[in-house]
């Protein structure tokens, strides 16, 4: 498990290969996923221990320039947020279903690991980007008060950026839902 993660986003898929690069020669981080992002973006998403991730997230950043759409350095990540954005959350057991929607890939990682941070919740699936419009969208399960304080941790610093579309809780979701989103 890495201590640290790092992401650069970019609006131009050229450039976001040169920051890519940039990033893996400036420090020994483990390069977790890059590509392109719908629509016409570049996401770099780097962990490691804290100070290589530093140092090569504040090179992506710099050689970024431009370019850059977001970004985020997050020195203690929550053990939830890489197993979510694989999609290996365990089994449905909650009655409450909180959704944080944010405009860039970067925000919805945040959203998540600040929500994981405030209550009991599972993180049950992060979505980036690709088929969402260039979005990003978290799905996490709890008690209803737990997902009400996670989503309302979670969409603070999207909502602040301005990177916030939109964040909903369910109550009592229905068991065909249950069975359907996950």
């Amino acid at each position: 498990m890495h201590v640290a993660i790092g992401a650069v986003e970019t609006s131009s898929i050229a450039q976001g290969a040169v920051v890519a690069d940039a990033m893996v020669k400036t420090a020994e981080v483990e390069l977790l996923e890059l590509g392109t992002l719908s629509p016409g973006k570049f996401w770099v998403l780097i962990g490691g221990e804290v100070a290589t991730v530093r140092a090569s997230f504040r090179r992506g950043v710099e050689v970024a320039a431009e370019t850059l759409l977001d970004s985020l350095l997050i020195p203690q990540l929550h053990e939830q947020v890489l197993p979510a954005l694989r999609g290996t959350a365990g089994p449905w057991d909650h009655d409450a279903l909180g959704v944080i929607e944010t405009m860039t890939a970067a925000s919805v990682i945040v959203a998540a690991d600040q929500a994981a941070k405030a209550a009991a919740v599972v993180l049950r699936d992060l979505r980036l980007a690709n088929g969402l419009g260039g979005k990003g969208v978290l799905y996490l399960t709890g008690a209803v008060s737990d997902v009400q304080a996670a989503v309302e941790a979670g969409r603070a610093e999207a909502l602040r950026k301005g990177l916030l579309a939109r964040s909903v809780v369910i109550p009592r979701l229905h068991a065909q839902m249950k069975t359907r989103m996950f």
